[in-house]
């Protein structure tokens, strides 16, 4: 039987037990708008007094444009150590299905996504010519749901489109609201059939790629707010989480007790050993 997660009001209670963080950004660190200062801290803290702080994001984006978006926040250089996005493994992929031929690609998702295929052996083009589809996000996040996407997604699916996500995250925190990402997206399009390729959070590869980043440590502590993607992939990854309920699933959850951390955690299929309101040292 799992040991029941532990409610601690601080980092500090457990960091003593780890020697790395694999750490997640959106709605942990920052909001999309500003920093968590008590998160920045406690990473300064656990970078001081134990070892490196990689930060594992979903963001479908190279981790070069994220350290620039950090830049424009307010998200300090000295709070990690490097970062590894799931924007950096698509681009990847795409490196590799381009190889010694040109590929035209319809890119699903906002213009503010192109540097993840700037550069490469891909044209841009609509679905009825495209050979894969490229999702990074809705078009407009800030009014729209996947809901919206139907006769697009049917489209694609009739055509056999292998479609490629950037961001398997469904939905996150912006600026005290909730708006929805690719992971919305290509779940709706897998529920009619289509076939998705996923890069990053809960998908074991990033894994691999973050631990490397944090050099190999031996035993890292992932640090998260989304069950499905931050806790169910350090579970897959047979490493120990900490829980920040101060996100994503702050409404589901209603107050951190026992009694509803345990049903929260049932209910999504995962185990954590520890969780806290908003990190903080």
């Amino acid at each position: 039987m799992t040991a029941a997660a532990t409610i601690i009001s601080g980092l500090r209670e457990i960091a003593g037990d780890y020697d790395a963080l694999v750490c997640d950004v959106w709605g942990v660190v920052h909001d999309g708008v500003k920093p968590y200062w008590p998160a920045v801290e406690a990473l300064r803290r656990f970078r001081a007094e134990r070892g490196p702080v990689v930060l594992l994001s979903n963001a479908p984006r190279p981790s070069a444009e994220i350290a620039k978006q950090f830049a424009v926040i307010g998200v300090p250089p000295d709070c990690y150590d490097a970062i590894v996005t799931s924007g950096g493994a698509a681009r990847e992929e795409l490196v590799r299905r381009t190889a010694g031929a040109r590929h035209a690609m319809m890119h699903l998702g906002p213009e503010r996504d192109v540097s993840l295929y700037e550069g490469l052996n891909v044209d841009v083009v609509g679905p009825d010519k495209a050979s894969v589809v490229l999702l990074t996000g809705l078009y407009d996040d800030e009014t729209e749901t996947p809901e919206h996407y139907g006769e697009i997604l049917a489209d694609l699916k009739k055509r056999g489109l292998v479609m490629i996500c950037a961001n398997p995250d469904v939905i996150v925190p912006r600026g005290g609201k909730l708006v929805h990402c690719a992971g919305g997206l290509a779940r709706a399009y897998e529920a009619i059939g289509g076939e998705v390729l996923y890069y990053g959070k809960p998908h074991l590869p990033i894994y691999k790629v973050a631990l490397e980043a944090a050099g190999s440590p031996k035993n890292p502590l992932a640090v998260g707010d989304g069950l499905e993607t931050d806790i169910r992939g350090a579970n897959r990854a047979g490493m120990d989480s900490l829980f920040v309920v101060d996100g994503v699933h702050a409404r589901e959850l209603g107050a951190l007790t026992p009694e509803n951390l345990a049903a929260l955690l049932a209910k999504k299929g995962v185990t954590t050993r520890a969780a806290m309101g908003a990190l903080a040292w």
